[in-house]
């Protein structure tokens, strides 16, 4: 079983026929130096948005405005700390320099297990700042943009997870954060008037940095191979025994962006593998 980080093809990519998906409109799109962040900053470009990559790693975000450029596709990369307001407000004012800011995926996130009793409260307020304010602030700085925008609209991803339905112990901070992302897309909505709209992505364990750095540890601690800690215990409650790719979780963004997606307000896209809803 492949356990590692996958590379994006080009034909991997959902590609949609969309007058909104052109240069002149700008996609921000928060961690996208690994992971999903980077496979949906190259399939964003791809679909011929001007694509702004955010991350704090800025080796691994040039890495991926690389990958997205040989592809054909137009990204910058802007080295942004998310916990920082003036560092999200310079990326913002920089992405509105380059076109009309229309799309914005919030996908950076973190992760520390500890139970409630004995979670480090720094590493909560570091968590609640990447994974839940700084989408909010990048939210509130960009709606103003797309209601300019000649017909006034503008979509907002945020990226969930299967901990945005059910909680499982030892994350608690990430299970807050993912359940407050699908308030927040939905309290966009409800002020959207059908024009901004916002959603959420939800996935169980995807073939990313974040997931695939638990591997070695569970594998140890529980005296078995990493491919059965996979399919076992991260996959265990899952109809499909392997792990998604980001480019996966990338498309599903590219579709809620797209015209074919009007009726996804405030709506969440549950692709789990049947985690959550099948027994």
């Amino acid at each position: 079983m492949d356990i590692a980080e996958p590379k994006v093809e080009r034909d991997q990519i959902l590609i949609l026929s969309d007058d909104s998906f052109n240069a002149s409109n700008v996609c921000i799109v928060s961690g996208a130096g690994t992971g999903i962040g980077r496979a949906l900053a190259i399939a964003a470009a791809a679909n011929k948005l001007r694509t702004v990559g955010l991350d704090i790693n800025q080796g691994e975000g040039k890495k991926t405005q690389e990958i997205a450029r040989e592809m054909g596709g137009q990204m910058i990369f802007i080295k942004t700390d998310l916990t920082k307001d003036e560092e999200i407000e310079h990326a913002v004012k920089e992405a509105a320099k380059l076109g009309t800011i229309k799309y914005v995926a919030n996908i950076a996130g973190i992760q520390h297990i500890d139970s409630v009793e004995n979670f480090p409260m720094e590493q909560y307020d570091l968590m609640q700042r990447i994974m839940l304010r700084a989408p909010f602030y990048l939210s509130k700085l960009t709606i103003p943009h797309m209601k300019k925008s000649k017909d006034g609209a503008g979509v907002i991803g945020n990226m969930a997870s299967v901990h945005a339905h059910i909680c499982t112990m030892d994350k608690p901070v990430y299970n807050i954060t993912k359940f407050g992302l699908r308030a927040l897309s939905q309290s966009i909505s409800a002020e959207g008037e059908g024009k901004i709209r916002s959603f959420t992505v939800s996935t169980g364990f995807v073939r990313t940095p974040l997931a695939l750095n638990q591997i070695p540890a569970q594998a140890e601690q529980r005296s078995i191979t990493p491919e059965e800690v996979v399919r076992d215990v991260m996959m265990g409650k899952s109809r499909i025994k392997e792990m998604m790719s980001p480019i996966e979780v990338g498309n599903l963004f590219i579709f809620g962006f797209s015209r074919f997606a009007r009726y996804l307000i405030g709506g969440d896209l549950l692709f789990d593998g049947g985690m959550v809803l099948t027994y």
